[in-house]
């Protein structure tokens, strides 16, 4: 006899419940977000049939925390629902459109019992490869908090502080740069970065990790910095320069964050099995493969082809037909973190490929935008990837781009 389990998930307990295949209600219950709740969870599914050969597959709105980690320590099938689909779901129970906690678990359960094969259980990725998740996402979580503090000081060093953004407007990564902090926190205002000499300069931008030139770079900021320009009343500059100290120690934090992931990513990458395979693309480095491998995971079965992962990435066109009319369009439902990777990853191939960068210009000449170029390139990439991580080989440019497939080159995409 089939069982189903759905849950309703919360910060401190979790609602319950548990069907047959004839949508029976075998069980209802609350638990607490503990060991002693998730002992009883068991309990109530070994009494219904759970054995370690036939294990209840259990539907519950998130793929995240501590309850999900435990369910699927024993490859138990865990369906994370979109709560939308769940919504969609619940009127089919109840047209007044009544909603609660215990209610959803049931909703849940059902949806299993009719709809499972319409939806797809959490892949059952390595710890490994889980580990590399974490570390990648929080460092592109860092990388947008830091641009986020720099537009926020960039934003406040233009109403009072003009100068101190043209001294480095010219500067790859302007003032994120470490000199450009470090000067910021040692003269915030205009009134102490004009007294500043150049033996200070110097100082600063050797802390800062500067090591060749450094007159010449204290000669040109010291003229930048005593530009005249206009100024703010004396003490609303004040003022704004503390603003400015606040927000520079966001950013600060932001860029320590994202460098110190990083490197933890990097290294966690490094010593996984795929990473010989994935570093061995052009314009893939070991932080941008860290990022793939964390969306794209290590289940092989996961994706039953590779058309599968470039919808999954976006990378894939959507086509909406009905009656007479057709059209195709960018795919908007996809994973933005896969997404970014990928962008990143075809533009770096560019200039390392000649085969991508052949591919490219063949796009743009046939009237795509740099964008749409760039995408189906990186799906013609994520094709060739798929091919490597199933029959376990390396990257080969001649096999990727070989000079026949001009004419066959808008089918195989």
């Amino acid at each position: 006899m089939a069982v189903f389990c759905g849950i309703d998930w919360s910060d401190d307990h979790h609602d319950v419940a548990i069907v047959d295949h004839e949508g029976t209600t075998l069980a209802q219950l609350r638990i607490g977000h503990d060991v002693a709740g998730f002992t009883e969870l068991l309990s109530v599914l070994a009494e219904h049939g759970d054995t370690v050969g036939e294990l209840i597959p259990v539907a519950i709105e998130t793929g995240r925390g501590l309850l999900v980690a435990s369910l699927r320590a024993a490859g138990r099938p865990v369906f994370a629902i979109n709560p939308l689909s769940v919504s969609r779901y619940r009127d089919r129970h109840s047209v007044a459109r009544r909603k609660s906690d215990a209610g959803d678990a049931l909703v849940l359960a059902h949806l299993l019992r009719t709809d499972m094969a319409a939806h797809r259980p959490l892949p059952a990725d390595s710890d490994q490869v889980r580990t590399i998740a974490v570390l990648a996402r929080a460092q592109q979580d860092a990388v947008w908090d830091k641009i986020i503090a720099h537009n926020r000081l960039r934003a406040v060093l233009h109403e009072y502080f003009p100068s101190f953004l043209n001294a480095f407007v010219d500067k790859r990564g302007g003032i994120m740069r470490p000199e450009a902090r470090a000067l910021l926190a040692a003269a915030p205002t205009p009134e102490r970065a004009a007294r500043l000499t150049r033996a200070q300069l110097v100082s600063i931008l050797r802390k800062a990790g500067r090591i060749r030139l450094l007159a010449a770079q204290a000669e040109a900021l010291q003229a930048t910095l005593r530009h005249a320009e206009l100024r703010q009343p004396e003490p609303v500059e004040a003022a704004m320069g503390q603003q400015a100290l606040a927000l520079l120690r966001q950013l600060d934090a932001a860029c320590r964050n994202a460098e110190e992931l990083a490197t933890a990513a990097e290294l966690a990458f490094a010593a996984h099995p795929d990473a010989t395979i994935i570093a061995s693309f052009p314009g893939i480095g070991e932080l941008t493969g860290a990022r793939v491998l964390a969306e794209i995971g290590d289940d092989r079965t996961r994706f039953a082809d590779a058309r599968g992962l470039k919808a999954y990435a976006g990378a894939a066109p959507v086509t909406r037909a009905s009656g007479k009319s057709r059209t195709v369009a960018t795919r908007r439902i996809k994973n933005q973190r896969l997404a970014a990777a990928g962008y990143s990853w075809a533009f770096s191939s560019l200039t390392t490929s000649p085969g991508a960068r052949a591919h490219y210009d063949r796009r743009r000449s046939r009237g795509d935008a740099h964008i749409a170029a760039q995408r189906n390139l990186f799906n013609r990439l994520l094709g060739c990837l798929h091919h490597c991580l199933i029959t376990g080989t390396i990257y080969d440019e001649n096999i990727a781009f070989p000079p026949t497939t001009a004419p066959t080159e808008h089918a195989a995409a």
